[in-house]
């Protein structure tokens, strides 16, 4: 049937946003959506704590080396074609589409945007891995970039280089691409906020059926686990720098308890609506983290510089590279790192898409795609190279613990060990602790929000309680598997993100040329202002 018949027609259709959900107990949600994924959230923590760790760990781990040996191909290849996409995208006559519709003016200033796009779409991360990260492939903790000889001039280069080619243009292509693609069918089209909407043009109105609920709980399932992910991480390394600057025992009590802490905080959060609390939160956010880069910029001016071009002249020059899947001999480390960035990226591309496309309206399709790839990516590079090339030349100099050690001997004490150089670490510490906590809480305020939204039928009125469920059952899940993962807790995260980012990497695919099929709607007529179905 073609693309122009009545059933596939984006501007034909007369679903109301809203229209399937229910009210009950003082929630307006998706009757099957918010159903099916409080069932399988609760079912999937219910199995885990069934299980011995042991077994549970053994269980996922199996997959997960399924998933990476016959599938590692279409993580690779999926973040260059949506990389590909983006840049022509941005550069076609299609650019010129704005958000929302001619007449549409942005909701936030450039700084703001930037600041919670920022912090919604890395945030903890950059904390936890910029000094371990190039340290570890430096020193051949896992692996190293193209079997590049560890503790040599060329292997600095190409750990820089490669950590920056993780943190950089593809992960930011990964979420560009999604957000645009709810932005556009939301703001141009007059769809609901949901993963299903961008489906429209494909599958015509069997996205408002039992298909489009198909994709939408799987959607909310992959953004709770990318979510637990990077809460996780955040805990471990937040109950790291709170033993080590106030020397109490670090232990799973120590973990659980930040996590319940951060919970509580993140619900204050929501209360205080957007702007009160995730705007907030995320200017606050990139005011600390840039003292504190700052402060480890000036402290060491000659290796930051000489950091920042060698990060850059191994990543131009190993790109291409570092792209490829096929006759690669480094499969560990390809495997270990680039395959679970990749499916990181993905899996926090449904929140990171519900959230950016809620704070984008006015924005044309190229200075929104231009933006999200090229500043976010200029950030996090520059944070990667400056920690990691102290991080580095501590190593080779023997200065403090991570000269001793060589590398790192814990990942989530690597940053602390790093500023313990300095004669003011204490210090240092603290604002490394703080800026980690309100990550942390910007991180769980946020993605309960997005999946309130996708559980509440693409509505963003609705009654704050919802928020709160999603924020527990977020936090919930982190705990059980830092509970699961022990003292290898970092793997059983791993493990999980890269087996729910498997079929979502296809979903996104799909996506891409949903969009484009949208976006060739408008060619040839104005744009009209579309008032969003949001309400």
């Amino acid at each position: 049937m073609s693309f122009k018949s009545k059933k596939y027609s984006i501007d034909s259709t007369d679903y109301q946003v809203g229209q399937d959900n229910v009210s009950k107990w003082g929630m307006d949600v998706h009757n099957t959506v918010f159903v099916a994924s409080v069932g399988l959230s609760l079912l999937f923590i219910i199995t885990l704590l069934a299980l011995p760790p042991a077994d549970a760990k053994a269980a996922i781990d199996s997959i997960k080396g399924a998933v990476l040996s016959k599938f590692d191909f279409l993580f690779m290849w999926g973040a260059n074609i949506m990389l590909a996409f983006a840049v022509v995208l941005a550069f076609s006559p299609l650019g010129k589409i704005r958000l929302g519709g001619e007449d549409a003016t942005a909701d936030y200033s450039m700084s703001s945007w930037i600041a919670m796009l920022f912090a919604a779409g890395m945030g903890i991360g950059l904390i936890f891995w910029g000094v371990a990260e190039p340290t570890a492939f430096f020193t051949n903790w896992f692996g190293t970039p193209l079997d590049a000889e560890p503790f040599t001039a060329a292997g600095r280069e190409l750990a820089l280089g490669a950590t920056v080619f993780h943190w950089g243009f593809h992960a930011w292509a990964i979420y560009g691409m999604t957000a645009l693609c709810l932005a556009y069918f939301v703001y141009n089209k007059g769809l609901p906020l949901s993963m299903r909407s961008v489906f429209y043009p494909i599958l015509g109105e069997r996205v408002w059926g039992k298909t489009g609920d198909v994709i939408d709980v799987l959607t909310v399932l992959v953004t709770l686990f990318g979510l637990a992910t990077s809460l996780g991480l955040g805990g471990t390394q937040a109950a790291s720098g709170i033993s080590h600057v106030f020397g109490l025992e670090n232990n799973i009590f120590l973990q659980q308890s930040i996590i319940v802490l951060i919970m509580g905080l993140a619900i204050i959060s929501v209360l205080r609506g957007m702007d009160g609390g995730v705007k907030f939160l995320s200017n606050l956010n990139m005011v600390i983290a840039f003292i504190f880069l700052g402060l480890i910029a000036v402290l060491n001016f000659t290796t930051v510089l000489d950091s920042m071009a060698t990060a850059a002249t191994g990543y131009v020059k190993n790109i291409v590279a570092l792209s490829q899947s096929a006759g690669r001999e480094d499969t560990t480390w390809l495997h270990g790192w680039t395959v679970f960035y990749w499916a990181w990226w993905v899996a926090y591309a449904p929140f990171f898409g519900m959230f950016v496309a809620r704070i984008s309206k006015g924005r044309t399709v190229r200075e929104f795609l231009l933006c999200v790839l090229i500043i976010p990516t200029l950030v996090t590079s520059a944070w990667m190279s400056i920690f990691g090339g102290v991080a580095i030349e501590q190593v080779i100099n023997h200065v403090g613990q991570l000269g001793l050690d060589q590398g790192i001997t814990d990942v989530s004490l690597s940053l602390f060990y790093m500023l313990d150089a300095y004669s003011f670490g204490s210090i240092l510490s603290v604002l490394a602790v703080a800026l980690i906590i309100v990550f942390f809480v910007t991180t769980l305020d946020s993605g309960s929000i997005v999946i309130d939204g996708m559980t509440a039928g693409g509505k963003l009125e609705v009654p704050v309680k919802q928020k709160v469920v999603w924020a527990v059952i977020s936090g919930a899940i982190a705990m059980v598997m830092l509970w699961i993962g022990g003292t290898q807790s970092i793997q059983a995260l791993q493990s999980i993100t890269i087996i729910a980012a498997l079929p979502f990497t296809i979903i996104l695919l799909i996506g891409c040329v949903s969009l484009l099929k949208g976006l060739l709607t408008e060619v040839g007529k104005g744009q009209e202002t579309v008032t969003p179905a949001t309400k």
